[in-house]
């Protein structure tokens, strides 16, 4: 079987209340923008998981309601503490590994550098473009759909994944504007 991985990025935040810790900064306009447009594309590309496990922050948690108000129906979502990480991307393969379980499509609403991290130590596949775009700088809203040939979550390793799809919200410029 082969499973597929989303990694999305949470959309760009607001610094415009700086009494507000960083867990609790909520979405900008043009992250609110990103947010659906993102959730457009995955409905139209037809690409919903089966489950998301979400950062607790609250810019990663408005980002997924918002996607997923464009998904019909939107899959279930589990917010997940140890996703509010930002580092070399283990603390996200421990989570997948051990909430991932059979879901053929699993998503991940985090942050960077961890997601970053995390994608770059998973793809060895993929188109050649993308990977290089993805490398140069995972955005905010950003989103990366792997191919990972597993059959369960637990099994899963770096050096695995195919890139299919990099995403970010400029790519979808026109859906920004509607």
């Amino acid at each position: 079987m082969v499973a597929k991985l989303l990694l999305l990025r949470h959309a760009k935040s607001s610094w415009d209340d700086s009494s507000l810790d960083d867990a609790n900064r909520p979405l900008a306009p043009r992250g609110i923008a990103a947010a659906k447009a993102m959730g457009r594309w995955l409905a139209t590309a037809g690409l919903i998981p089966d489950l998301v496990l979400c950062s607790t922050a609250c810019r990663a948690r408005e980002t997924w309601a918002i996607a997923a108000a464009e998904l019909h129906p939107a899959p279930p979502v589990q917010h997940v503490p140890q996703l509010y990480d930002f580092g070399d991307g283990e603390a996200l393969l421990d989570v997948i590994r051990s909430m991932g379980g059979t879901a053929q499509g699993l998503m991940l609403v985090g942050h960077n550098p961890a997601m970053e991290n995390l994608a770059a130590r998973l793809v060895v596949e993929g188109d050649r473009e993308l990977r290089s775009r993805m490398a140069a700088k995972f955005p905010t809203a950003a989103l990366a759909v792997i191919d990972c040939p597993l059959s369960r979550w637990s099994s899963l390793t770096g050096g695995v994944g195919s890139l299919l799809h990099f995403i970010r919200p400029r790519d979808l410029a026109s859906s920004l504007e509607a």
